[in-house]
């Protein structure tokens, strides 16, 4: 209905009623929406008449005459309810049906899990519960991560945890390496080239990255440089 063209006999009813017709009439007769009938007034460039505006069938379209204002509340009005509700105050079994604070319920109590329970994700993952928010919702982080941070601290921005030997299930201190979002990205890249050059790469690069880790030393005056 929304999406049916205008014909020339609407056309010409909105021509000739608008000016003098609530909008909404002209639209249950059209049997179209009110904002279709504004749109095609605006595009006909039509607008209600000085009678129309006048009329109380008007007042939500003036402006400036405070149309309503009898029955707003006056500045200093006090509810007739106020200091009445007190906390936790109900009337009859409203307080027995009412949601308490961490309660759980449907779908929501029947997947909770308790703190430092385990799962593996869509990815493959391990991941523990490490923390829980109101008692509904738990914050899940990845195995991997909690022991890493643990040791060292938060991964820095840019950055990514890999498994050395590829393999999300060993998650050891060992088998974890800290690189960058650039580096991440070559890899990826290299995954298609024949094994011995990609070994070669790799190798390749953490021989650079130890070389830039002496040099940092160095300069510093912290250690001498060595491979």
């Amino acid at each position: 209905m929304n999406g049916r063209a205008w014909t020339a006999k609407e056309r010409g009813i909105v021509r000739r009623f608008y000016p003098e017709i609530p909008t909404r009439e002209i639209a249950e007769y059209l049997g179209r929406s009110v904002t279709q009938v504004y749109q095609m007034a605006h595009k006909l460039r039509l607008g209600k008449s000085e009678a129309y505006m006048a009329s109380p069938s008007a007042s939500r379209l003036r402006r400036g005459d405070h149309v309503g204002s009898a029955y707003r509340f006056r500045p200093g009005h006090v509810p007739a309810n106020k200091g009445l509700r007190r906390p936790g105050w109900s009337p009859g079994r409203m307080a027995q049906t009412q949601f308490k604070k961490g309660q759980l319920n449907g779908r929501a109590a029947q997947i909770w899990q308790p703190l430092w329970s385990d799962r593996l994700s869509k990815d493959g993952y391990l991941e523990i519960k490490y923390r829980e928010r109101d008692g509904r919702y738990g914050n899940w982080i990845g195995a991997h991560i909690l022991i890493w941070e643990d040791k060292h601290g938060p991964i820095p921005r840019g950055y990514k945890l890999v498994f050395r030997d590829g393999h999300k299930a060993h998650v050891e201190l060992s088998n974890l390496e800290l690189i960058s979002n650039a580096e991440m990205m070559r890899r990826n890249t290299i995954h298609n080239l024949p094994r011995e050059l990609v070994t070669t790469i790799m190798l390749l690069g953490a021989v650079k990255r130890k070389m830039r880790e002496n040099a940092e030393k160095y300069n510093d005056g912290s250690a001498q440089p060595s491979l």
